[in-house]
């Protein structure tokens, strides 16, 4: 056997974190550094809030509770007796006035959201809200169950099941729809169906054309920055209560530690429209590519007069761009699809629910909420366009764009509560002009340490910056004070007097943040500033997503791990094939780039075989390499050195870098 040096990692040890599931992590508090009170002009801003929105109107409050048949209290648990959801920990909320220390708006829709258990939307059809951070909308056919979207894990999953058996007739489940690829819609799967049924035709799976693709794409190649943001997006990591976590916009939060499943579509939807027949009602799908998911649909059941919009129309303003990172959305196609979806349905209507959140009942109300929303998006794309041909630059639209025009900025179902039009208008500059805002003194500018050092020094040293950050802040100029704190921490991170005054400047700007999201970055960005970024103590990889990666896809993910910087000087090339598919691959190495093309190449350094079941192993840290050779699961031929060398470039990927500190 040729001598075979490994890294004493795994292969893909770091292989996949989904990009909203959450690791466990430990975290040590420091007493002394408690949640503060909010400021007497936080307090009075937040204050003001309430005469300026309708707060009188309690339409919501109804929608909310209508057609409840059963509700949901307590938590959920995985198969060890660990607590993955927990409704419990958000009876805080049951207080009628809003603290000081949260937006009156945000404390309202926290309240509405904080509604769980198993609801009738109408005649056969029910929601199961409040156990995830999404809704599983059940469809009672003639022959079974459709289940709409199985959330984030397949705990929460199985619990929302559990609770609509216990209240309604245990029909089979025949069909499972995944309305878009993002993980809180259809992670939870393995909960609801057995893989065996599928592939035995009794269940069948349906999703939009692209789906696999996108899946993979988001939750791997940028999944391990992805889910340290989306940490910070859901305030994951937060205790819940009225000086921290109290929401996540579309749902209270995400599960943690559960387990994510999947099961690949056995139906692909293509077409603009296509209708099938489920489970003996028609259903019509609407593709919607490229508004809140790069793969998404919405779909009509006529006999039902029942329209689903997916993720495309909730209860609030959605993101352009996501904290968390992802592909920029094309707002204007989302307006285009919205009035398609008015055209097409409304008149057809009397009920429209989506995938978070409540529904909504009445013929006019759908109208007038899906015209609504599509002036919404459509001001968002028109309005940054109109400003940027202007001249003006990100943060210029940005703060030019401080209302929505006409009625919209009173409606409820309007609020930036999720996206929000500070960040969205920075996303459609984005998408049109890219990151660059014209200026060439940003065209190249210091890196954020070199940067902030400079800065420091010019301001005349940290204790004069933490002087004018306490200034600023007794006048409440808490975003002009966190600027300046920034500088600070990323010249001098280890000042102590600078973290506590950054803490305290951003606590305030969560306490007034009217958006969840942005609620829950600045308070996790006070909680590590505070007592550190908590050390990680768990994994979340998803078996099911390694095993449905393709060899392409795997590669791809190689050539993303691959250090460059390490790579370069081992040229190499190197045959790869997976036995049990007959898929033969060719690797090169070169410069310091690894690139793949199907076939074999018959100048190859080294050449391996395995079954991609071993590959599998690998990725889930069931197997290693050396073991794999040894029991012959892998065949080597050739200089092994040179996969010795190659596998010795990889990184690992820190699953918990830095964020507000170097």
């Amino acid at each position: 056997m040729p001598s075979f040096n490994l890294p004493p990692r795994a292969l893909l040890a770091s292989l996949i974190t989904a990009c909203l599931a959450q690791p466990v992590f430990a975290t040590t508090q420091d007493p002394t550094a408690l949640p503060a009170a909010a400021s007497s002009i936080t307090a009075a801003s937040n204050a003001a809030v309430l005469q300026q929105l309708p707060f009188s109107d309690r339409t919501d409050y109804e929608s909310v509770t209508r057609g409840l048949v059963a509700p949901f209290k307590g938590q959920v648990k995985d198969a060890a007796g660990k607590v993955i959801w927990d409704m419990d920990a958000y009876r805080f909320l049951e207080k009628d006035q809003a603290p000081d220390t949260v937006n009156p708006s945000l404390w309202r829709l926290a309240q509405l959201s904080a509604h769980a258990g198993l609801f009738e939307v109408s005649p056969r059809i029910y929601q199961v809200r409040g156990l995830d951070v999404s809704n599983m909308t059940l469809i009672e056919g003639d022959d079974g169950l459709i289940i709409i979207d199985p959330l984030t894990m397949a705990e929460t999953a199985r619990a929302a099941l559990d609770l609509y058996y216990q209240n309604r007739p245990r029909k089979p489940v025949v069909a499972v729809i995944y309305s878009h690829s993002h993980v809180d819609h259809f992670g939870g799967v393995r909960g609801v169906i057995d893989e065996a049924d599928v592939k035995a035709g009794k269940v069948k799976v349906y999703a939009p054309s692209g789906f696999m693709e996108h899946v993979m794409s988001e939750n791997v190649y940028a999944g391990n920055a992805m889910s340290r943001r989306a940490q910070y997006q859901f305030g994951t990591l937060l205790p819940r209560g009225d000086k921290a976590q109290v929401d996540a916009g579309v749902g209270k939060s995400l599960p943690v530690g559960g387990s994510i499943t999947l099961i690949e579509p056995t139906d692909l939807i293509g077409k603009a429209l296509d209708t099938r027949t489920i489970a003996g009602l028609e259903v019509e799908f609407q593709l919607t590519s490229g508004t809140e998911a790069p793969s998404e649909m919405n779909f009509y059941l006529p006999q039902l007069r029942a329209l689903c919009m997916a993720e495309n129309a909730t209860q609030m303003m959605h993101n352009i761009l996501t904290p968390r990172g992802a592909l920029v959305r094309d707002a204007k196609a989302w307006a285009q699809y919205l009035d398609s979806s008015l055209t097409r349905y409304g008149d057809k209507s009397d009920v429209l629910f989506t995938q978070h959140n409540w529904p909504t009942w009445g013929g006019e109300r759908i109208r007038t909420l899906l015209a609504d929303q599509r002036d919404m998006y459509a001001f968002l794309n028109d309005r940054t366009l109109h400003l940027l041909n202007q001249g003006m630059t990100p943060m210029e639209i940005a703060q030019n764009m401080q209302k929505l025009p006409g009625a919209l900025e009173n409606k409820w179902y309007t609020r930036g509560y999720y996206g929000s039009l500070s960040h969205n208008s920075r996303a459609v500059y984005q998408r049109y002009m890219g990151f660059y805002d014209g200026n060439p003194a940003n065209l190249n500018p210091l890196p954020s340490v070199e940067a902030s050092q400079h800065y420091v020094q010019a301001m005349g040293g940290a204790a004069a910056v933490v002087e004018k950050m306490r200034e600023a802040m007794v006048k409440g100029e808490y975003r002009w004070a966190a600027q300046l704190g920034n500088h600070l921490m990323f010249a001098e991170p280890d000042n102590t007097q600078g973290r506590a005054a950054q803490a305290d400047a951003l606590e305030q700007l969560g306490y007034q943040s009217e958006n969840a999201l942005w609620r829950n970055m600045y308070l996790t960005a006070v909680m590590e500033l505070r007592n550190g970024v908590p050390a990680y103590a768990g994994s979340s990889v998803s078996a099911d997503m390694v095993r449905a990666m393709t060899p392409d896809m795997f590669f791809d993910y190689l050539a993303i791990r691959l250090d460059s910087d390490k790579a370069v000087g081992h040229d190499l090339t190197l045959n790869w094939t997976f036995a049990d598919q007959n898929q033969p691959f060719n690797l090169t190495l070169r410069n310091g780039v690894l690139t793949h093309r199907a076939g074999s190449n018959p100048q190859a350094d080294a050449s391996l075989s395995m079954d991609k079941s071993t590959l599998e192993q690998i990725s889930l840290k069931q197997l290693d390499f050396p073991t794999a050779i040894q029991k012959g699961f892998i065949k080597l031929e050739g200089n092994g050195k040179k996969l010795g060398e190659l596998l010795g470039a990889l990184d690992t990927f820190s699953p918990q870098f830095n964020i507000v500190t170097p």
